[in-house]
This record gives C-alpha cells, sequence and structure tokens, in this order.
C-alpha cells in the first residue's frame, strides 16, 4: 500500500524571529507545487510557536513541536502540555529524540507517556527510536529498537495506534554527517514495522516511519525509493531553505 510521505524538519534549539521570518519565507515560496505529494511539517524551538503558526496560515505546511510533558497539566515548571501546543495549531510533536534520552535522562516510559499524552489531546507524536553505535556494533540494532517501541505499543490501543508517526535515528548518524545504507535503514525499517504488525496488522501497514539520520539532498531519492521508509526527519537540512526543499522534492 502506498503511504503518502512526510517531510518533517526539526529546528532542534535554533532560530530567531529574523532568521526563522527568512526560512520560512523561502520555504513556503518553494513547498507550491510539491505540496500535494507528501506532507511537510516544521518543528519549532517552543518560544517561536506563535511566530510560525501565523507564518504558515493558508500555507500547505503545518507545524510542530519538539517535546511535550507527559503531564495535562498543573505544578510542572517549564514544561510544556499538549493543549497548550493545540492552542499554536501544532499537529505534530517529537516525542522521545536521542537528544533528549540522552541528556534529559528520558527512559522509553518517560516517552511513552508523552506519547500518550500527545494522542489524548489530538497530536500526531512522532516516536523517535534509534541505537548507539556501541549498540550496533554488538548486534543489538533491532532488540534496541523493539524495546523502545514496544513501550508505547503497550500503552495504546489499537485505534490509536494508527495515529503515530515512528521516526528511526540511528543515534550514530546523527549530525555526524554518517548515514545508513538505504539498505542498512530498510533493514530496520522492515523490523520496526513487523513489531508493529505483532500489534495490530491493518495499523503496521499504514503508520509512516522516518528514517532521521543525517538525510541529505544528496542521499534523500535513494533513501525515499526504501519500501519501508515513508519520509524523514530532518535536522541540519531543515535549516537551509534549499536543502530542505530539495529532500520535499524528493519525497
Amino acid at each position: 500500500m502506498m503511504r503518502r510521505k512526510l517531510i518533517a524538519g526539526n529546528w532542534k534549539m535554533n532560530g530567531s524571529l529574523a532568521a526563522n521570518a527568512a526560512l520560512l519565507a523561502e520555504i513556503k515560496a518553494g513547498i507550491g507545487r510539491s505540496e500535494s505529494d507528501c506532507d511537510v511539517t516544521v518543528c519549532v524551538p517552543t518560544p517561536y510557536l506563535a511566530q510560525c503558526q501565523s507564518a504558515l496560515v493558508d500555507t500547505a505546511l503545518v507545524l510542530g513541536a519538539q517535546d511535550v510533558s507527559a503531564h495535562a497539566s498543573g505544578a510542572y515548571t517549564g514544561e510544556v502540555a499538549a493543549s497548550m501546543l493545540l492552542d499554536f495549531d501544532c499537529k505534530y510533536v517529537i516525542v522521545g529524540h536521542s537528544e533528549r534520552r540522552a541528556y534529559h535522562g528520558e527512559t522509553s516510559q518517560v516517552v511513552a507517556q508523552k506519547a500518550l499524552s500527545a494522542l489524548r489531546a489530538g497530536l500526531t507524536p512522532i516516536v523517535c527510536v534509534g541505537e548507539t553505535l556501541a549498540q550496533r556494533e554488538a548486534g543489538q540494532t533491532e532488540a534496541v529498537v523493539a524495546e523502545q517501541l514496544d513501550a508505547v505499543l503497550g500503552l495504546l490501543d489499537v485505534s490509536a495506534l494508527k495515529k503515530i508517526v515512528v521516526a528511526y535515528e540511528p543515534v550514530w548518524a546523527i549530525g555526524t554527517g554518517k548515514t545508513a545504507t538505504p539498505q542498512m535503514a530498510q533493514d530496520v525499517h522492515a523490523a520496526l514495522r513487523s513489531r508493529l504488525a505483532i500489534k495490530d496488522g491493518e495499523s503496521a501497514a499504514v503508520v509512516k516511519i522516518l528514517y532521521g539520520g543525517s538525510m541529505k539532498p544528496d542521499n534523500a531519492v535513494e533513501l525515499l525509493a526504501m519500501p519501508d521508509i515513508d519520509g524523514g526527519l530532518i535536522g541540519g537540512a531543515a535549516l537551509k531553505a534549499a536543502d530542505f526543499l530539495s529532500i520535499v522534492a524528493a519525497a
């Protein structure tokens, strides 16, 4: 079955009012002709949600956030609730990015709670999974990503399963310039889809699985041609309009 491709830009902790305005103006100018072929979102730092929301009105681009609280509201200073993201017309939110797992100690259980919190509010969580170089070299890739995904699947009923996006991000290929070969990436994507199918075959066929390890204009076409790679979670290249548009065109 053909799954519609999704290209998600993850700006990480980058941006300013001026830089965002310039970047989005360029992306909007270039996106017109591609909009019918794939979905495009930009996941921006929380302080810029209002700016980006107004910049994206009447465009094919949709807004996403980079993290969400596992809690609905309350005494959680510095946290951002899913309902707040909805106030800015966010459609997507990244959960469990490897940087959150590594630098903020987020466990797979915390990531699962965040995904559930997003789903309950009506947001689409982009659930990130991926292994480190040491784990890959020890032959643990499939076990690691299965554990990370299973934590989320364990909390979801079948009706919610179709509403998630999964992103495979080999940690060793993020920002390092190293990329998994298209076949290496495809193998993990296929394993993730099999894992989803254990929970529910019908959902497994529709859930998008994005690749997120240094996808760039020069490797996007090959990666996106793989049968189980349904798009990309783009870091560095999402901050350069020409690169981002070229990946969207590849999709």
